[in-house]
């Protein structure tokens, strides 16, 4: 029943307001000969947005009523609901009840939008027969991990068996989570972000946890890695939080890279060792759960499950896998029901190029001169032969992608080559130097890089500090003629290279082409 009131609630009483239910958290009265209104805190009780908090003034909320289920004035009337209104209500209750407390039987695929596929239902069965949901979906790219998730967590929601979710994904999908999330599954997830963070400060005081103002956030890896954001987070869920959850999008990014039996954590993986425990329920989403080395993998499975597995033991026990993992392949499901077209990949060769194309020549070049350097610098420490190898390796690379990069870098080395050829020689570079710079010259950005959000301006920039670093520290002593062999082919190639950089290549050519030969068909550009 529910029970029209002039009087605001109290503290602790259901009430509704503006179409939705709210717990009663705190009332402050306006004072005694003024005309203010009373201010209600309430907390939604709703599924979609159970915990968001609203501050109303009761005497002006046109539809705030108290909900009194021990009222019985309308049966007394005799004012009853139509036997068929009360069947469908009966039947409403009966059905919740069974699928509330039955694995077997489920809820979430009718409370989302979407089309779901026989195989994607596979993951939330697993999840619902395991006491805590420690489960790893690690399904072919495409095969809709996002939606297999979302019904897992629609479900518990339903259940009542999670309250507190966090999503952590790499920085470029994280948008795309809370909108799939929202539009599909009808759940309202936060991007707990640097401006979040800077919002709920000016609102509610810079002492405020912005991580107790919401029971659901996405969040990117890179925010985990920094203190200032995980320590907050780890205040929030204590030593264990009943009723949490914890999805780990790319979770293959938190396994030890090495393939050593106890391999150094990274950063991000020491984040993830930390705060893992602390949640009740653990969903890890990768299209490649391993990474080649067993002890890696194991440990990434400790992370998920510290009863079953432990990292330093290589994980042989299939039926053990098995209970905790979900991995399907294009390849298996189109055996078993189609549906999935088969990748066919097609070399294209890009032959009939004269000797003297840039493309061919500019190669060429770059090998003689990286001849002309291991020559050179075959009697230096082993740091120095090392910056040196990576000073060519990020050339190759930005020759790799196009002439126009090829020659932006080519100006900075060869600057920097002969500053330091003027200055004299350099000492050897420290070995924590080189292995800052190697990400640098050889990766490109990543999603789960924190250059994936930077401006290009800027990820440019970073790029030629790091070619400029190595190269200054790489000069070694001169060869037998000095180093004019290397000053000829750098030259050569600046001149090269600044004639031909602007013009498409052989490669955009060739696609131009194709693309006018087949009208109407759609195609998808995959680089690095």
């Amino acid at each position: 029943m529910i029970q029209a009131i002039e009087t605001p609630p109290a503290p602790g009483e259901i009430v509704r307001v503006r179409s939705r239910r709210y717990l009663v958290e705190s009332v402050e009265l306006p004072e005694t000969g003024t005309a203010d209104q009373s201010l209600v805190r309430l907390s939604c009780l709703e599924d979609d947005a159970e915990g968001e908090p609203l501050e109303v003034l009761w005497e002006k909320e046109i539809d705030a009523r108290r909900m009194n289920e021990a009222d019985w004035s309308k049966l007394a009337n005799g004012d009853f609901d139509p036997p068929r209104w009360f069947a469908a209500y009966y039947r409403t209750l009966r059905w919740n009840s069974v699928t509330s407390t039955d694995p077997r039987l489920f809820q979430a695929p009718y409370r989302a939008g979407i089309r779901i596929d026989a195989y994607q239902l596979e993951p939330l069965r697993k999840a619902l027969l395991l006491p805590r949901v420690n489960l790893f979906i690690a399904d072919d790219v495409g095969l809709g991990k996002t939606i297999e998730a979302g019904l897992i967590v629609r479900e518990l929601l339903m259940r009542q068996r999670v309250r507190r979710i966090i999503v952590a994904a790499p920085p470029s999908v994280v948008l795309q989570w809370k909108e799939e999330l929202d539009q599909r599954f009808g759940l309202t997830f936060v991007v707990f972000d640097r401006d979040y963070v800077r919002r709920m400060r000016q609102e509610r005081g810079y002492g405020v946890n912005p991580w107790t103002t919401h029971s659901r956030f996405v969040v990117s890896h890179h925010l985990l890695r920094d203190e200032d954001y995980a320590s907050p987070l780890r205040d929030w869920l204590g030593t264990f939080a009943p009723q949490s959850m914890l999805i780990l999008d790319e979770a293959h990014n938190a396994a030890p890279a090495s393939g050593a039996r106890y391999a150094i954590d990274s950063q991000f993986t020491k984040s993830i060792r930390e705060l893992a425990p602390r949640f009740e329920h653990r969903l890890f989403l990768s299209a490649t759960p391993h990474n080649g080395h067993s002890y890696s993998f194991s440990a990434l499975l400790e992370i998920l499950d510290p009863q079953r597995f432990c990292r330093g033991v290589p994980v042989e026990n299939v039926k053990q896998l098995d209970a905790v993992m979900v991995r399907r392949l294009k390849d298996d499901l189109r055996r078993l029901q189609g549906g999935f077209p088969e990748r066919k990949i097609v070399e294209v060769a890009i032959s009939g190029l004269s000797a003297d194309n840039p493309e061919l020549l500019l190669p060429q070049l770059l090998d003689e001169y990286r001849q002309a350097r291991e020559e050179r610098l075959k009697t230096a420490t082993r740091s120095v032969q090392t910056a040196a190898a990576l000073v060519i390796c990020g050339l190759q690379k930005r020759l790799l992608s196009s002439i126009e990069a090829f020659a932006s870098t080519l100006s900075v080395h060869r600057r920097a080559f002969e500053a330091q050829v003027t200055k004299g020689a350099s000492e050897a570079p420290a070995a924590a130097a080189v292995a800052t710079l190697r990400p640098l010259l050889t990766e490109s950005p990543g999603s789960n890089d924190d250059r994936g959000e930077a401006a290009e301006d800027d990820v440019r920039a970073e790029e030629d500090a790091a070619m400029e670093a190595a190269t200054a520290n790489t000069l070694g002593a001169p060869g037998v003629d000095g180093f004019a062999r290397e000053r000829e082919l750098l030259a050569r190639m600046t001149e090269l290279a600044e004639t031909v950089r602007g013009r498409p290549d052989e490669r955009v050519k060739r696609l131009s082409q194709w693309v006018n030969d087949h009208p109407g068909k759609r195609v998808l550009i995959f680089t690095e």
